[in-house]
């Protein structure tokens, strides 16, 4: 009589949702399921991003959609035709969760909330028969093949047909995703682009008054224009907040590549802020050339331009005293503020990370060519997109193409 063959065992290390998307495919298809996560609980990046609404994806239309994710639009393209926005929609409407669209086209949860979905997605893979292993953070292999992990009680090791890897990217150390994972990769030979800041803030180096005074001041509406990655002269409006070392927010982030790639080209670049976007120059001089009749300076440009409070102290952060009684000079940089950007914040203080595992050393399945077996999904991989749902769908469609990847692979040896 035969023995029974040993169940196929899938490790899946992370428990963001590009791994737990993995499991639950592997989990679905029959495969011994164990996420091993480095933290005390998983997501929790996914709840940090929750906190002020968790913008789950965006109602954008393909192929917009996928072109924000730059020069990896085809490939991850490619991830989104097996599961795009529309069916992340419908897969949290299977937990109850139904979602919306709000004025800016992001999607979030009617209650906005992201605890109940990841409550009812871990409570749905359990019962699909996923082991959870949490407080073990991946070491990498043994000498045998065998994953090694450190856990509150020493080291442990673990044996898997196949593995998964979606540990995240370097942005958030403090929830796990600190990168730990290149040397690991590393020195295996897969080829891993240098990890930096993406959808970050930016420094300037202000004045010490303005830093005092102005750090956290909100700044809109404004256009933004600089140069994109092929010289193109571009424009976008949105809102930003001054920090006392420089800039962030929205507005940003959606340009932070752009801006980051060029300060890495050139040392440094220059933005450039319209602070009054609702009038064009030639009204904005008229209105700015009428008689001051004694009012001071401040008074002026609020009457007249309504620019005061933070507006005004860039204002004056860019011109001296004498320019600022040039009225033709005032509107022309009031249109067209320069702000030279020093450097981009450090990585820890990003929402997201560029590089990682380069997508030449994977294949379709997102296995790794060098190390048969052994996928990877999520922030790890060589891509980035902006805020506004982009970064979270990626992540899941990706998870979902190494778990098919990893099933498939298993299955031929089975």
């Amino acid at each position: 009589m035969r023995d029974t063959p040993a169940p196929l065992r899938l490790a899946v290390i992370g428990g963001g949702p590009a791994g737990l998307m993995a499991a639950e495919v592997a989990s679905a298809a029959g495969i011994e399921v164990h996420l091993f996560e480095a933290k005390g609980s998983v997501g929790r990046k996914f709840l940090i991003a929750g906190k002020g609404g968790l913008n789950l994806t965006h109602s954008e239309a393909r192929p917009g959609f996928d072109a924000r994710y730059r020069e990896r639009a085809l490939d991850v393209g490619a991830w989104l035709d097996d599961f795009d926005a529309d069916a992340l929609r419908a897969w949290a409407r299977d937990f109850g969760v139904e979602t919306y669209v709000g004025s800016s086209g992001r999607v979030f949860p009617i209650d906005r909330k992201a605890a109940p979905l990841l409550r009812g997605w871990v409570r749905r893979l359990r019962e699909g028969g996923v082991l959870f292993h949490v407080q073990h953070r991946w070491l990498g292999w043994d000498d045998r093949g065998a994953l090694r992990f450190s856990t509150p009680d020493g080291e442990v090791r673990f044996g898997a047909d196949a593995l998964v890897l979606a540990m995240g990217g370097g942005s958030w150390p403090q929830l796990g995703s600190d990168g730990a994972w290149v040397p690991a990769l590393a020195a295996r030979g897969i080829d891993v682009a240098p990890l930096k800041p993406a959808n970050c803030g930016f420094d300037i180096g202000w004045s010490a008054f303005l830093a005092k005074r102005h750090a956290g001041a909100p700044l809109k509406p404004v256009v933004a224009h600089w140069r994109d990655a092929a010289g193109r002269e571009r424009a976008l409006q949105g809102e930003c907040v001054l920090t006392e070392n420089g800039i962030e927010g929205s507005l940003v982030y959606a340009i932070a590549a752009d801006l980051r790639d060029a300060i890495e080209r050139d040392g440094d670049t220059v933005l450039h802020l319209d602070l009054v976007p609702g009038r064009d120059l030639q009204r904005l001089q008229q209105d700015l050339a009428k008689p001051r009749n004694g009012r001071s300076l401040g008074e002026h440009l609020r009457r007249q331009a309504g620019i005061d409070g933070v507006k005004s102290a860039l204002l004056h952060e860019v011109l001296d005293k004498p320019a600022l009684q040039d009225m033709t000079r005032v509107a022309s940089i009031l249109k067209r503020l320069p702000l030279r950007l020093l450097r981009a914040r450090p990585m820890d203080e990003a929402i997201s990370t560029a590089g990682g595992v380069r997508l030449a050393a994977l294949d379709e399945g997102l296995m790794l060519r060098g190390l048969p077996g052994v996928f990877c999904a999520g922030e790890m991989l060589d891509w980035e997109a902006p805020t506004g749902g982009y970064l979270l769908t990626a992540c899941f469609a990706s998870g979902l193409r190494a778990g098919r990847g990893a099933v498939e692979w298993l299955r031929t040896r089975g």
